[in-house]
């Protein structure tokens, strides 16, 4: 774990770094991890549950860390305002949803137009939505993949950037196939975000 004047800082003194990642968040944190472990410039972390072990996570790096939690807000637009606000403010300019289960509505949409990208665990538009392990062994294809793409205002529409192919083997179970992909995620999301911010 890294600690220090955190990430945001970091981005800000090197040169080879001018771009500055804000990451959404809903559970474990595992991608974010990743991230963080390939020395990405991680300004921030937000999520929208304040017990999600990824905020844990993210303070524990040195990275600053904040729940919009839905109740805190009117509705889903006046969140998401506060956390475009709450981004921008510390000099992000490119987004990344690390396991984020909410649609981000068009305040947050508009302020970062072009520049989210989100990560999904299976090919798309095959498999959208929020169980796609499931749904991909349900259908009882041969492979899957981890997916990376753009993020608009549909549920998992935006053009896709790259996909890694995973096979499905037999006796796959939900836990099985799912750690398959993720370790592709973990290797496939650094690489696509540095490749972007270039």
């Amino acid at each position: 774990m890294r600690g220090g004047r955190g990430a945001c800082g970091r981005a800000r003194d090197r040169t080879d770094r001018r771009r500055v990642i804000g990451v959404l968040v809903s559970g474990e944190g595992t991608n974010l991890q990743a991230l963080l472990d390939a020395d990405l410039p991680v300004a921030c972390v937000a999520s929208n549950k304040p017990e999600a072990p990824a905020l844990t996570r993210a303070r524990g790096a040195g990275v600053a860390a904040q729940a919009f939690p839905l109740e805190n807000f009117p509705d889903r637009e006046a969140r998401d305002e506060a956390m475009g606000h709450w981004f921008e403010e510390r000099g992000v300019d490119f987004v990344v949803c690390a396991g984020y289960m909410h649609l981000l509505r068009k305040p947050f949409l508009d302020r970062f137009a072009g520049r989210i990208v989100n990560t999904h665990s299976a090919p798309l538009p095959d498999f959208p939505g929020a169980h796609p392990i499931e749904d991909v062994l349900e259908a009882g294809v041969t492979e899957t993949a981890a997916t990376v793409h753009y993020v608009d205002q549909g549920v998992d529409t935006g053009a896709v950037i790259v996909a890694e192919r995973v096979p499905v083997l037999a006796g796959d179970t939900p836990d099985t196939l799912r750690a398959r992909v993720q370790a592709v995620e973990h290797r496939l999301l650094p690489r696509t975000v540095r490749e972007l911010l270039r």
